[in-house]
Protein backbone atom coordinates (compact mmCIF):
# COMPACT_ATOMS: atom_id res chain seq x y z
CA UNK A 1 0.00 0.00 0.00
CA UNK A 2 1.12 3.51 -0.71
CA UNK A 3 0.46 6.36 1.69
CA UNK A 4 0.91 10.08 1.33
CA UNK A 5 2.06 11.60 4.59
CA UNK A 6 1.15 15.28 4.68
CA UNK A 7 2.97 17.81 6.84
CA UNK A 8 0.52 20.49 7.94
CA UNK A 9 1.57 24.11 7.51
CA UNK A 10 1.96 26.51 10.42
CA UNK A 11 2.54 30.26 10.78
CA UNK A 12 6.30 29.86 10.31
CA UNK A 13 6.08 27.72 7.17
CA UNK A 14 3.50 30.13 5.72
CA UNK A 15 5.84 33.05 6.51
CA UNK A 16 8.61 31.35 4.53
CA UNK A 17 10.74 30.67 7.62
CA UNK A 18 13.26 27.97 6.75
CA UNK A 19 14.08 25.17 9.17
CA UNK A 20 17.36 25.51 11.02
CA UNK A 21 20.41 23.63 9.80
CA UNK A 22 20.07 21.24 12.75
CA UNK A 23 16.41 20.57 11.90
CA UNK A 24 17.38 19.88 8.28
CA UNK A 25 20.10 17.47 9.42
CA UNK A 26 17.66 15.65 11.72
CA UNK A 27 15.12 15.39 8.89
CA UNK A 28 17.81 14.13 6.53
CA UNK A 29 18.74 11.40 9.01
CA UNK A 30 15.07 10.45 9.40
CA UNK A 31 14.67 10.30 5.62
CA UNK A 32 17.81 8.15 5.37
CA UNK A 33 16.19 5.64 7.75
CA UNK A 34 13.05 5.54 5.59
CA UNK A 35 15.17 5.03 2.47
CA UNK A 36 17.21 2.28 4.15
CA UNK A 37 13.98 0.57 5.21
CA UNK A 38 12.87 0.66 1.56
CA UNK A 39 9.65 2.57 2.26
CA UNK A 40 10.32 6.12 1.05
CA UNK A 41 9.21 6.76 -2.53
CA UNK A 42 9.42 10.58 -2.46
CA UNK A 43 9.43 13.47 -0.03
CA UNK A 44 9.65 17.23 -0.33
CA UNK A 45 8.98 20.45 1.50
CA UNK A 46 6.71 23.02 -0.10
CA UNK A 47 7.13 26.78 -0.32
CA UNK A 48 4.60 29.03 1.37
CA UNK A 49 1.17 29.44 -0.22
CA UNK A 50 1.96 33.08 -1.11
CA UNK A 51 4.15 31.64 -3.88
CA UNK A 52 1.41 29.31 -5.10
CA UNK A 53 -1.99 29.41 -6.70
CA UNK A 54 -5.19 27.40 -6.84
CA UNK A 55 -7.06 26.42 -9.95
CA UNK A 56 -10.78 26.30 -9.17
CA UNK A 57 -13.37 24.82 -11.50
CA UNK A 58 -17.01 25.87 -11.71
CA UNK A 59 -19.22 24.51 -14.45
CA UNK A 60 -16.13 23.22 -16.24
CA UNK A 61 -14.41 26.62 -16.33
CA UNK A 62 -11.07 27.16 -14.56
CA UNK A 63 -10.34 30.25 -12.45
CA UNK A 64 -6.92 31.05 -10.99
CA UNK A 65 -6.74 32.16 -7.36
CA UNK A 66 -3.33 33.48 -6.35
CA UNK A 67 -1.93 32.77 -2.89
CA UNK A 68 -1.51 33.38 -0.06
CA UNK A 69 -4.35 31.35 1.35
CA UNK A 70 -5.86 32.27 4.68
CA UNK A 71 -6.36 28.97 6.52
CA UNK A 72 -2.82 27.86 7.41
CA UNK A 73 -4.18 24.89 9.36
CA UNK A 74 -5.70 23.57 6.12
CA UNK A 75 -2.48 23.98 4.11
CA UNK A 76 0.35 21.55 3.47
CA UNK A 77 4.00 22.41 4.10
CA UNK A 78 5.49 19.16 2.79
CA UNK A 79 4.91 15.50 2.10
CA UNK A 80 6.30 12.00 1.87
CA UNK A 81 5.10 9.24 -0.40
CA UNK A 82 5.80 5.92 1.26
CA UNK A 83 5.14 2.21 0.81
CA UNK A 84 3.89 0.40 3.92
CA UNK A 85 2.02 -2.83 4.65
CA UNK A 86 -0.72 -1.03 6.58
CA UNK A 87 -1.78 2.28 8.07
CA UNK A 88 -0.61 1.00 11.45
CA UNK A 89 2.86 0.32 10.03
CA UNK A 90 2.95 3.78 8.40
CA UNK A 91 2.05 5.41 11.72
CA UNK A 92 4.72 3.35 13.48
CA UNK A 93 7.37 4.41 10.93
CA UNK A 94 6.68 8.08 11.64
CA UNK A 95 6.18 7.87 15.41
CA UNK A 96 9.72 9.18 15.94
CA UNK A 97 9.73 11.79 13.17
CA UNK A 98 11.87 14.77 14.19
CA UNK A 99 9.03 17.21 14.86
CA UNK A 100 8.69 19.16 18.11
CA UNK A 101 5.19 20.38 17.19
CA UNK A 102 2.73 19.96 14.37
CA UNK A 103 0.62 17.34 12.72
CA UNK A 104 1.08 14.68 10.06
CA UNK A 105 -1.88 13.38 8.08
CA UNK A 106 -1.78 9.90 6.55
CA UNK A 107 -3.83 9.16 3.44
CA UNK A 108 -3.83 5.87 1.58
CA UNK A 109 -3.35 6.22 -2.17
CA UNK A 110 -5.76 4.46 -4.52
CA UNK A 111 -4.28 1.51 -6.39
CA UNK A 112 -5.56 0.27 -9.75
CA UNK A 113 -7.45 -2.73 -8.29
CA UNK A 114 -9.48 -0.32 -6.14
CA UNK A 115 -11.22 0.82 -9.34
CA UNK A 116 -12.25 -2.69 -10.47
CA UNK A 117 -15.88 -2.15 -9.40
CA UNK A 118 -16.29 0.77 -11.81
CA UNK A 119 -14.00 -0.13 -14.74
CA UNK A 120 -16.13 -2.00 -17.28
CA UNK A 121 -14.51 -1.25 -20.65
CA UNK A 122 -11.30 -2.12 -22.47
CA UNK A 123 -10.57 1.62 -22.65
CA UNK A 124 -10.77 1.89 -18.86
CA UNK A 125 -8.57 -1.18 -18.34
CA UNK A 126 -6.03 0.19 -20.85
CA UNK A 127 -5.94 3.54 -19.04
CA UNK A 128 -5.23 1.82 -15.69
CA UNK A 129 -2.55 -0.38 -17.28
CA UNK A 130 -0.87 2.70 -18.79
CA UNK A 131 -0.86 4.44 -15.40
CA UNK A 132 0.58 1.35 -13.71
CA UNK A 133 3.34 1.22 -16.34
CA UNK A 134 4.12 4.90 -15.75
CA UNK A 135 4.43 4.27 -12.00
CA UNK A 136 6.87 1.41 -12.62
CA UNK A 137 9.11 3.73 -14.68
CA UNK A 138 8.98 6.58 -12.16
Amino acid sequence: MRFMVLVKANKDSEAGVLPSEQELIEMGKFNDKLIAAGVMLAGEGLRESAKGAKLRFAQGKPTVVDGPFTEAKELIAGFWMIQADSLAKALELFSNAPFKEGELEFRQVFESPDFDPVIKTDEGRAMLAAEDEFRKRS
